[in-house]
């Protein structure tokens, strides 16, 4: 079977496919991706085909395949002792076939199908269930195989949005690293898949240094389908700069995330600069820029020291680049929970076992004073011999029709998710520092084409009746003129009302 030809982080469908990556939810914070596949014969030792293990129970791909994204997927029953070793068959084990298929024959017709298709039907276990959801490059950022420090969420959210990347961007990046960031700029910028190679489209032309990474890299965006809209690259920027096969990719936004992004600045200029000019190199040699021409071209720099901060700042002031801005972002998790209060939450985990109200507490410090007084009252020695008089049998009669009509009293049951009032409660610290964002901006070069193009399209000079072309006398008399056209009105106002009184007497 063929891969999806739309990859499951732009367009994932409503239900899961074969051969399509899926992030399995074990528990709120504990992620796992994988690829489902569909169960053509015994594999691993697993009748039922491919099976996740896991501390919730073994789940079969099989029972995770066509279901909606977002489903329960119940553990299944699987036979994990007989993993890599097979049984050989004996006398004993024919003659308890032959007995199924006469005494059971549905069950030996399933059997047969079994071994006919060399698949066994999984059957819903009780022990845990977990939820299967559809890939996000928020899912991948917190399941993904770390193979460098990851861009997360609340830094590639902010950073996306400061460098104008909208459908039919084009993106630079330079230091692929694990892909986190990679997978969240494809789907800001993906307005469809190129038909042809002159078909401009959303675009990540990424560049990668590490040889083992860029591979890993590689595979990974051709399994996710993603290597139409990502043009990975093995080569060090700081040297080999930033075209593709000498040509410009005319990139729109920039990210580095590179230990020096101070010395790949220079390939991120519309002119050659002057420090990459080189000894018996010909100074007229045309030299093509890897930005976008007719726009400009938003950049953002992450690093985790100050000191690479301040190296990168200064180089950007020497390239011309403007607006440039450093900032730092600080991630806390807000939580929403049910805050149930009461007394009457007695068994309930994860509860305030405490009164709700006043008129609770006081209901309860009156029977914590009733149970004082009747201890007191009672004579010393009471009871002592095993045996209960009648006052104790209709004290404790009385008790008991007490406790009764005090629980038919409490409000009625509530499922948890309703019951209690709803609050947020954030994190009690902020997570560590991450790294330094700098943003920086180079406008587009002004040309005389440009001016004359504009000048032609909004001509100059020309103006008729704008303020601060015409002198103040010239206002004056159109004023009185306005003045003169309002009066007007009002007289022929006042003419048509007096010949329809006129009329009607």
């Amino acid at each position: 079977m063929q891969r999806p030809t739309v990859s499951p982080f732009l367009e994932p469908g409503l239900h899961t496919k074969p051969r399509s990556l899926a992030i399995l939810q074990l528990s709120r914070d504990n992620l796992l991706p994988i690829y489902l596949q569909e169960a053509s014969g015994e594999h691993d030792g697993y009748a039922e085909g491919a099976v996740v293990n896991t501390r919730y129970g073994s789940f079969p791909h099989s029972t995770m395949l066509n279901v909606p994204w977002g489903s329960q997927i119940r553990a299944s029953k699987v036979d994990t002792g007989s993993r890599g070793r097979k049984r050989k068959r004996g006398p004993k084990d024919d003659a308890i076939r032959d007995d199924a298929e006469e005494n059971h024959p549905e069950t030996a017709a399933d059997n047969n199908e079994t071994e006919a298709t060399g698949v066994k039907q999984a059957v819903a276990d009780d022990s845990g269930f977990i939820h299967v959801l559809p890939p996000t490059p928020e899912l991948w950022t917190q399941s993904l195989p770390h193979r460098t420090q990851v861009v997360y969420t609340p830094d590639y959210s902010y950073i996306l949005h400061r460098i104008r990347a909208r459908p039919g961007s084009t993106i630079i990046e330079a230091g692929a690293g694990s892909g986190s960031f990679t997978h969240a700029s494809v789907r800001a910028v993906y307005n469809g898949y190129p038909s042809g190679a002159e078909d401009r489209t959303g675009k990540v032309f990424s560049f990668e240094y590490h040889e083992e990474r860029y591979h890993k890299m590689k595979k990974e965006l051709t399994d996710h389908n993603l290597d139409g809209l990502v043009h990975l690259t093995h080569r060090d920027v700081y040297n080999g700069g930033f075209l593709i096969d000498g040509k410009s990719p005319e990139a729109d936004a920039i990210f580095l995330d590179l230990p020096k992004p101070w010395e790949a600045l220079p390939h991120l200029s519309r002119r050659k600069p002057q420090t990459q000019a080189k000894e018996g190199e010909d100074s007229a040699a045309e030299w093509v820029s890897p930005l976008n021409p007719k726009r400009a071209v938003h950049i953002c720099t992450f690093s985790p020291c100050i000191e690479q901060v301040t190296r990168t700042v200064s180089a950007m002031r020497r390239l011309g680049w403007v607006d440039i801005d450093m900032v730092e972002i600080a991630n806390r998790k807000l939580h929403t929970i049910r805050d149930r209060v009461g007394l009457h939450y007695q068994t309930d985990r994860g509860v305030n076992v405490s009164p709700h109200d006043v008129e609770e507490a006081l209901e309860r410090l009156a029977e914590i004073e009733e149970r004082v007084r009747e201890q007191a009252a009672r004579p010393r020695g009471a009871g002592e011999d095993g045996a209960e008089d009648a006052d104790t049998v209709m004290k404790n009669g009385e008790e008991a029709a007490k406790k009764d009509k005090t629980l038919a009293e409490q409000p009625p049951f509530q499922t948890p998710w309703v019951d209690g009032r709803l609050i947020t409660k954030g994190e009690p610290e902020i997570k560590t520092h991450t790294s330094y964002l700098v943003f920086a901006v180079l406008p587009r070069e002004w040309t005389e084409e440009d001016e004359a193009a504009a000048f032609a399209k909004y001509p100059c000079g020309k103006e008729k009746a704008v303020v601060g072309s015409i002198d103040k006398q010239t206002r004056k008399k159109e004023r009185r003129e306005q003045l003169q056209k309002i009066g007007d009105r009002k007289a022929r106002r006042k003419e048509r009302a007096e010949r329809i009184a006129e009329a009607v007497e």
